[in-house]
């Protein structure tokens, strides 16, 4: 058997992650138990998440401890089974973390049908990401045609299918998204009626004319001073879901938040959301995404870095905004 890649964390990252917080090390393939399945990771999600258990503390996911493997979703092919409902050659989803080989059990792993969507749109729409948007949306949001929704990061792998799942029921979606080319992918591929970049002198000014009504619903994937920026425009009764807190995952203090007396005055409601709190909806939420991207109602675009040992580099930009569309890494072909 061939000799196993993983990159482990080294050191806490004080802050934004560095290179030197990861070690690429060679160990040996892993052997199986009953039940279990040798996968070859080909695809690799980056996921804003994985900071946070960088730094140890346990959250809704257990932290990660120095010398850890990187936590991460993958999809790939079963190369050994000792599972009755695998076999080798299909291909599955799973937490294959960040290697070239993992061993999986069922739960969590999934088969997937790559008849049905390329590989790589079981780490988007049919993944994590599809999941996210479809539940979190649909279920948690309480969307009503005609409101308006602003969805941050409208161009990143959760936002984006949540702002072509609003403006399929109605709804005027605004996003917002870093600089030009994004905001225009937004409008332009995803069906935003407007995109505002955050990154522009006159954002708060711009985000006001693009919601003469109010916001209705904020789908938050970014927090900091863009979810301060949104605070003052929402309408009574308003549904504020935070989905990410992407931009305040590297502050090494706590980041002060919008005064809670906007909450109060406008009866406004506010939920921290967590995909694993909704597992049991998954399965339809993949089946309609499917159904979806079959029928070319749903967008998406991925960004590939080829090679795991890249994928340090590859998550460090993601968080920096340097991606453009769901962040993959290609570990084998």
């Amino acid at each position: 058997m061939p000799s196993n890649r993983r990159i482990v964390i080294t050191k806490r990252p004080k802050g934004v992650p560095t290179l030197a917080d990861f070690t690429l090390v060679k160990v040996d393939t892993p052997k199986l138990s009953d039940g279990e399945v040798l996968v070859r990771n080909h695809l690799l999600s980056l996921d804003p998440y994985m900071r946070s258990l960088m730094d140890g503390g346990d959250s809704y996911i257990p932290g990660l401890q120095l010398g850890d493997v990187m936590t991460g979703h993958t999809v790939g092919q079963v190369v050994i089974s000792k599972h009755p409902d695998f076999k080798e050659g299909d291909y599955v989803w799973g937490p294959g973390q960040w290697q070239d080989f993992a061993v999986l059990k069922s739960p969590p792993m999934r088969k997937i049908d790559q008849n049905l969507a390329p590989l790589s749109a079981w780490l988007s729409p049919m993944g994590l990401p599809g999941w996210t948007a479809h539940i979190g949306f649909l279920d948690l949001c309480a969307p009503k045609s005609g409101e308006t929704i602003v969805v941050s990061s409208a161009s990143g792998a959760v936002g984006g299918f949540v702002g072509q799942l609003a403006r399929e029921m109605g709804l005027k979606v605004v996003g917002i998204a870093g600089g030009p080319e994004k905001c225009a992918y937004a409008v332009s591929e995803l069906g935003y009626h407007a995109c505002i970049d955050y990154k522009a002198a006159d954002f708060a000014s711009r985000l006001t004319a693009a919601c003469p009504d109010g916001i209705d619903i904020n789908f938050e994937n970014v927090g900091g001073v863009i979810l301060e920026t949104i605070w003052p425009l929402l309408n009574n009764n308003a549904r504020v879901l935070i989905c990410g807190l992407i931009a305040q995952l590297n502050h090494t203090s706590p980041y002060p938040g919008p005064d809670l007396m906007k909450l109060l005055k406008a009866r406004a409601t506010m939920r921290g959301f967590v995909i694993l709190d909704h597992l049991a909806k998954v399965p339809d939420a993949i089946r309609q995404m499917a159904e979806k991207v079959a029928a070319g109602t749903i967008n998406y675009r991925t960004h590939v870095t080829d090679g795991l040992e890249n994928a340090p580099e590859a998550f460090i930009g993601m968080l920096q905004g340097r991606n453009f569309g769901k962040a993959i890494v290609k570990i084998a072909s």
